[in-house]
């Protein structure tokens, strides 16, 4: 194999392969790059950890034809190190890669391609198009909400699944998707997209989610999503993404969605985050703990903690109800606030107790649920 490539180029390709690639392995050849010199003038690069592959092609004058697999981290260490503007000749024999740029050359050693595992996909039969826009909203109205627990695997994804709703989208058909740790949910109603009818519900990994909303940056365009019950497919043009599903049942979060909640707070985003914001500061790590007294049109957000002291802040806003105290995790808060793009945001309270329904309106597409804290 023999290709010359801009520095560029390869560095912007292998940015987003190497990410895939776990630092640690106990099987070597997941540590590697395989490197694809197509004779037609491109390079195809790929990266595996078994449950998530990317796969992109890149333009290079390629000489001669061939593949290989090396270190994906040190080669992009490499091209990191590079100059700018620097041609990048690749040339693989004998066991070794052959790295020459300018005055620079490095020899690494690599691995057959033969080894190289690729995810099979198998059938995917709903396929699809989302803009890239309406796919980073998703992303990123609904990510923070995503699980860590490993015991709860089955939460440590986005869920996504078609519905017929009288929600935001008007008494039509619609794709929802949604992501909850137990103690906050959130959920995006988007309109269905032509193909999505006959679509298995379905966990998309947190890995995935994050890679997915790295290369989403360079795509203006439509995303083609094609899909299975096991696995997923994003086509971003130059990159592909390939991940397994997350094998489990997603629970019916819709029970705990409140639909009686009759308090309604309505307050400035901006203020109310910023306020949260400050008196939180004294809040203990482990608690995280903020108070929000609610009287007429008069919010009190305020922190006691028996090691810090105490803060207090007024923040304005419109009630007309019964007063209330209720207690929240802040950076739980603080996380959904952040989504709130709108003027306003509308908290529907029932009880110190019950859990608190927050939106930007009833015909936005986003709305989050989270769980009260005693304080």
């Amino acid at each position: 194999m023999k290709a010359t490539i801009e520095r560029a180029t390869l560095l912007r390709a292998l940015s987003h392969v190497q990410s895939v690639v776990e630092r640690r392995n106990t099987i070597p050849i997941l540590s590697n790059v395989l490197i694809d010199a197509q004779a037609s003038g491109s390079i195809r690069l790929m990266a595996t950890d078994l449950d998530l592959q990317i796969d992109e092609t890149i333009s290079a004058a390629v000489d001669q034809a061939g593949a290989t697999t090396v270190s994906a981290h040190t080669l992009f260490d490499i091209a990191r190190k590079l100059p700018e503007g620097a041609q990048v000749e690749l040339t693989a024999a004998e066991g070794r890669l052959t790295i020459v740029a300018g005055r620079a050359r490095f020899q690494l050693a690599t691995l057959p391609r033969d080894d190289f595992p690729v995810i099979a996909e198998g059938e995917l039969p709903t396929q699809f198009e989302l803009p890239a826009e309406a796919l980073k909203a998703i992303i990123d109205k609904t990510r923070f909400a995503i699980s860590t627990e490993e015991t709860r695997y089955y939460l440590n994804g986005i869920f996504l699944h078609v519905a017929d709703d009288g929600g935001p989208a008007g008494g039509q058909a619609v794709l929802k998707a949604a992501a909850t740790d137990g103690h906050r949910l959130a959920r995006v109603t988007i309109a269905r997209p032509e193909g999505a009818e006959a679509m298995p519900d379905v966990i998309v990994p947190r890995k995935c989610v994050a890679e997915l909303r790295k290369l989403l940056d360079e795509v203006d365009a439509s995303v083609g999503v094609s899909l299975s019950a096991s696995k997923i497919r994003f086509d971003l043009g130059q990159a592909i993404l390939t991940s397994k599903l997350i094998d489990g049942t997603f629970p019916d979060y819709s029970r705990v969605i409140p639909t009686a909640n009759d308090k309604l707070l309505k307050l400035d985003p901006k203020s109310f985050m910023d306020g949260v914001d400050r008196v939180s500061t004294i809040a203990t790590e482990k608690t995280r703990a903020v108070k929000m007294a609610v009287d007429r049109d008069k919010i009190t957000l305020s922190v006691t903690s028996p090691e810090n002291g105490a803060a207090a802040e007024e923040v304005p806003g419109e009630y007309t109800s019964l007063p209330l105290e209720i207690g929240f995790n802040s950076r739980y808060l603080l996380d959904i606030l952040h989504q709130i793009e709108g003027d306003v945001v509308e908290v529907h309270l029932a009880d110190a107790s019950a859990p608190t329904l927050i939106r930007e309106n009833d015909k936005s597409p986003a709305l989050y649920v989270l769980m009260p804290m005693r304080v």
